[in-house]
């Protein structure tokens, strides 16, 4: 069906041109009739017709002015001029308004049909290509929030390499070099602001999750992650390395708005933290920052900036060098470590005005707070006696490069601590992964789900699996399922459909290809005994 307006002052012209549609095209025109200029802008803003006849001269506003007009409020309408008055008169003008064809007074049968024919094979050209244009769309509105999840977890990974981040900013036209993260975290409050029931309040976020990622993205021009545990990071891109106090009490606010809404929305508490600016390769410190003041305060919403440092420095103590090398050593960085280490070595000789005195006490306090960062990290057993030998060791040395050396090579032990329990820890996740797929193959487990568990990256938690185990995750729990399959195929007279629904599969024909692809036969053939 198609809208068609016929304007003209003439109203034996209008019934003739209808007589013309209603007879040849019956049954594909819905028609309009205007008189005058006004009256057809009018008509055409409250029905907005797929295609219109203009008459050039009529009464008040001309023609060619009225179709200027209407093209601002719709701009696919297909004109059609009407005119006793010679064409190329109006050719120039008409020409930028759309016209698809001039007809004059007086005209014939043919002319309207011809010309109503390609009229509508335009109006059919436009619809088509606005389909595609929305199947287009529908396909990357699936695909962005892949993508965005993609760059969060390769920039929180610390594995990230500067040419991916690059490719995910020019999937999701992010031109800011800089940015800061959000940590949004939920369950339930306790009077201290510890969030407990981590789990249940994991489970209702992801079911959840559409409501969420409209409430953040009503409130916040962001990239959002997914649910990991009870959190999701929010990455907010910002074109300068720091914000403005109006723009960042922006960002306050609509955390606190997003806070209620979320709580509101899903019944349970919602605590937001909010990290420091930083440039986008080191948003992980950002998220980093953003949880630790969620930890550090009782507030709903907590801003990293507004942590105090404890104390004041010297105006050339490198706070900076130093925080960045307990951050390294907290990640397990043993190349960034000992580069920061260095540096903040070099201030101590050369720009501190300390005795060698001094530098000792110093490299000593480091190495104690390396430790205690070490030891915090889990996995290894702190003995009283075990610095014994530190003070003496210091107290022997005579040089600056012999103090050094012993600096960078306890600061490595640090590090070297850290990763070895977090290696424990990771083979630990990669047992008790097993251990779940085993007891709960039959339920539709994902990957995103079963790191979220253990609140670790869908991409760390597949390297570690595999790492771990020699299989990927997605292989493993197959061969789980093909087993039991098997098992029951050899052992019960279940039909085929029970047995895909026991071991986690919801389509017989794809159990079917993934049976036949691990064994070489098909369900059906393993149990008349073809193996």
């Amino acid at each position: 069906m198609y809208k068609l307006m016929l304007a003209d002052d003439e109203g034996i012209v209008r019934e003739s041109l209808k007589f013309i549609v209603d007879k040849e095209f019956p049954g594909t025109f819905e028609t309009f009739e205007a008189k005058t200029g006004r009256h057809v802008i009018e008509l055409a803003d409250e029905v907005r017709p797929d295609i219109a006849f203009m008459d050039i001269r009529m009464p008040g506003i001309n023609g060619i002015d009225a179709m200027k007009e209407i093209r601002r409020t719709n701009p696919n309408i297909v004109f059609v001029i009407i005119s006793a008055y010679d064409k190329f008169d109006y050719a120039k003008q008409a020409l930028t308004l759309g016209v698809i064809d001039y007809i004059n007074k007086p005209f014939d049968k043919g002319q309207i049909v011809a010309v109503l024919k390609k009229a509508m094979e335009e109006v059919d050209r436009v619809r088509e290509q606005r389909k595609r244009e929305l199947e287009i769309k529908e396909k990357l509105d699936s695909i962005v929030p892949i993508i965005e999840n993609g760059l969060i977890q390769d920039l929180l990974s610390h594995e990230h390499f500067k040419e991916n981040i690059e490719e995910y900013k020019r999937l999701l036209e992010i031109d800011e070099k800089y940015g800061l993260m959000l940590a949004i975290v939920s369950g339930e409050r306790e009077p201290g602001g510890y969030m407990r029931g981590a789990v249940p309040a994991s489970v209702k976020t992801q079911k959840n999750y559409e409501t969420v990622l409209l409430v953040i993205s009503d409130n916040f021009k962001c990239i959002t992650g997914s649910v990991m545990g009870n959190k999701i990071p929010v990455l907010i891109p910002c074109a300068k390395s720091s914000l403005t106090p109006e723009e960042y009490q922006k960002i306050v606010d609509s955390a606190n708005n997003a806070q209620q809404e979320l709580s509101e929305a899903l019944g349970i508490d919602f605590r937001i933290g909010i990290g420091p600016v930083k440039p986008l390769e080191n948003m992980a410190d950002s998220y980093s920052e953003a949880l630790s003041i969620l930890v550090k305060t009782k507030q709903t919403v907590a801003e990293a900036v507004d942590l105090p440092e404890g104390c004041e420095y010297d105006t050339d103590y490198p706070l900076k060098t130093e925080k960045a090398l307990f951050d390294a050593i907290a990640q397990g960085d043993v190349a960034r470590a000992q580069e920061q280490a260095n540096l903040f070595f070099d201030w101590m000789e050369k720009s501190s005005g300390g005795a060698m005195s001094d530098i000792c006490l110093k490299v000593l306090e480091f190495v104690l707070w390396g430790e205690r960062l070490a030891y915090g990290n889990g996995g290894h057993v702190y003995h009283f006696m075990s610095r014994s030998e530190y003070l003496p060791e210091i107290n022997s040395m005579k040089s600056y490069d012999e103090l050094r050396l012993w600096f960078l090579s306890h600061i490595e032990r640090a590090v070297n601590m850290i990763n070895t329990a977090n290696a424990a820890k990771t083979e630990d996740v990669a047992e008790k992964a097993k251990k779940y797929i085993d007891q709960n193959y039959k339920d539709d487990i994902s990957l995103d789900d079963l790191s979220g568990m253990y609140d670790i990256s869908p991409f760390y938690f597949s390297k570690v699996f595999k790492t771990q185990t020699g299989v990927t995750f997605t292989d493993y729990l197959t061969g789980v399922r093909v087993a039991r399959a098997r098992e029951l195929l050899e052992g019960t007279n279940k039909s085929m459909k029970e047995i895909c629904s026991e071991v986690g599969y919801s389509d017989p024909n794809y159990f079917s290809r993934i049976f036949k692809k691990h064994t070489g036969v098909t369900p059906t053939e393993y149990k008349e005994g073809r193996r």
